[in-house]
C-alpha cells in the first residue's frame, strides 16, 4: 500500500526510533516539520534493551540526556542500561509525533518529484519529502575473520550478543578489544572465569574524575566535547578507557591479563603472536560496529557501506540526512549527550532544503566533497 504525503505538510521519514531517531523527531518539530518515525522493534528504544545487562553509562546522568528532558534522580549517578530504556520510553511519550513500531525499512528509492519512497517489511511504500537515516550501527556489529576461525570448536561472539558473565563460570575466556566495552565486560567476567584482554596495543586509561569532578564536566566547559574529528585526532592519538582505578588495578594485580592480539584460531583455542597455542573456551570480540544503512543501497548513497556525507548532510542526495554516526560532527555525536546537537544541525538543514532555501555555502562544500569522493566516515 502506498501511503502518500503531501508537499504542503513537508513530512520527513525518520528511520530508527532509538536515541538518534527521538532526538531527530524533537528537532523536526522545532524546525516546523512533520516527522514520522519508523522503528523496527516493538518499542521506540533503539538497541538499548539488547545491550548487556550490566552496561553502565560512562557519563553521569546530568550529561546524558536528550533535548528537553533531563534524567530523574541523582544527576551525578551513572545510569545503567535499564534506566536508559525507561528514560527513552518516557521521552518517546513526551514527543508528540507519529511513531510506528514493528516497521523495518527495507529500501529507500528516489521519487521523480524529488522526494523518496520508503519501503517497509510490512509491505507499505511511504512517500516522503525527506529521509533521516537514524538507525545507528548496533544492528551491524563488526566481527573480524581470522585464520582457523571456522574450525574453532569454542564459542565465538561479538559483544553485541553478550548478556551476563555467569555463563562463563570456570572457563578460559579472551575478550578482544581495548575500548570501554571490552574492558568493562572483561572485568565483570573475571569474577567468574580466567580472562585475558587481547589487544594490538597496550590499554590506555583516562581518569573518570579530575579535580573532584567527572571528566565530562571538563569536556563540556572546555568545549572538547564539540571538537570535530580532524582536530580531536591531533590532540588524542589513541583510544582510552575511562577508569576510576578499578580496571588499572585489575590488570596490575593479575585479575585481568593482557596479551598482544592472537593471529589465528586453533580447533581448541588460539595461537598467540609468538606462535604459542593455548586452549580457550570462548572468545568475545568487542571490535565495534559499522553503519547499519543497507536500506540506502538502492539510492547509491553509500561508499562500501559508509554514508557519503559531511556533518550528517548527504553529499549525494538532497533531502537525505544522517544521525548517530560515530564522529559525525564531534566526539559525542553518537552518544545521548551529543546527538541532540547534531539533530538540530541536520534538521535545520533539511528544513531549509524543503522550504527551497538551501544553505548555499554548505551545499557548495558538500558538492565538492561528493566530487572528490571524500567525506565518508568510518
Amino acid at each position: 500500500m502506498i501511503i502518500p504525503v503531501t508537499a504542503r505538510t513537508k513530512p520527513v521519514i525518520i528511520i530508527g526510533g532509538g536515541q538518534s531517531g527521538l532526538a531527530a523527531a524533537h528537532a523536526a518539530l522545532t524546525a516546523r516539520l512533520r516527522p514520522v518515525v519508523l522503528q523496527a522493534g516493538s518499542e521506540p528504544l533503539g538497541s538499548w534493551p539488547d545491550y548487556y545487562d550490566s552496561l553502565t553509562l560512562f557519563s553521569p546522568a546530568r550529561y546524558s540526556d536528550l533535548p528537553g528532558m533531563p534524567f530523574d534522580g541523582d544527576p551525578d549517578r551513572y545510569p545503567r542500561r535499564d534506566e536508559v530504556t525507561t528514560y527513552l520510553s518516557r521521552y518517546a511519550h513526551t514527543v508528540d509525533v507519529d511513531i510506528r513500531t514493528r516497521t523495518r525499512v527495507t529500501a529507500v528509492h528516489p521519487r521523480r518529484d524529488g522526494g523518496y519512497l520508503v519501503h517497509t517489511d510490512t509491505g507499505d511504500e511511504i512517500a516522503a519529502a525527506g529521509v533521516v537515516a537514524a538507525s545507528g550501527s548496533f544492528g551491524n556489529p563488526y566481527l573480524p575473520r581470522l585464520p582457523g576461525q571456522d574450525d574453532y570448536a569454542g564459542d565465538v561472539r561479538h559483544v553485541a550478543q553478550y548478556r551476563r558473565p555467569e555463563m562463563y563460570a570456570g572457563k578460559r575466556v579472551i575478550v578482544v578489544g581495548a575500548g570501554n566495552s571490552a574492558v568493562q565486560v572483561a572485568y565483570e567476567i573475571a569474577a567468574h572465569a580466567r580472562v585475558t584482554l587481547a589487544t594490538r596495543e597496550p590499554v590506555r586509561f583516562l581518569p573518570q574524575r579530575l579535580g573532584g569532578r567527572d571528566l565530562h564536566h571538563w569536556l563540556r566547559v572546555t568545549g572538547a566535547d564539540r571538537l570535530p574529528r580532524r582536530i580531536l585526532t591531533r590532540l588524542v592519538r589513541h583510544a582510552a578507557v575511562l577508569d576510576t582505578g578499578v580496571y588499572r588495578d585489575a590488570l596490575a594485580c593479575g585479575l585481568l591479563s593482557r596479551r598482544d592480539m592472537f593471529t589465528a584460531f586453533a580447533p581448541d583455542g588460539v595461537i598467540w603472536a609468538d606462535g604459542t597455542p593455548e586452549p580457550v573456551d570462548a572468545v568475545i570480540f568487542a571490535t565495534g560496529y559499522r553503519p547499519d544503512l543497507a536500506y540506502l543501497t538502492p539510492l547509491g548513497a553509500l561508499d562500501q557501506g559508509a554514508p557519503r556525507q559531511v556533518g550528517g548532510i548527504s553529499t549525494t542526495h538532497p533531502g537525505l540526512v544522517y544521525l548517530g554516526l560515530e564522529f559525525q560532527r564531534s566526539f559525542a555525536s553518537n552518544t545521548l549527550r551529543g546527538v541532540g546537537r547534531d539533530a538540530t544541525h541536520v534538521m535545520t538543514a533539511l528544513a531549509a532544503h524543503l522550504s527551497g532555501r538551501p544553505r548555499r555555502g554548505r551545499q557548495r562544500r558538500a558538492d565538492a566533497v561528493s566530487r572528490t569522493g571524500h567525506g565518508a566516515q568510518r
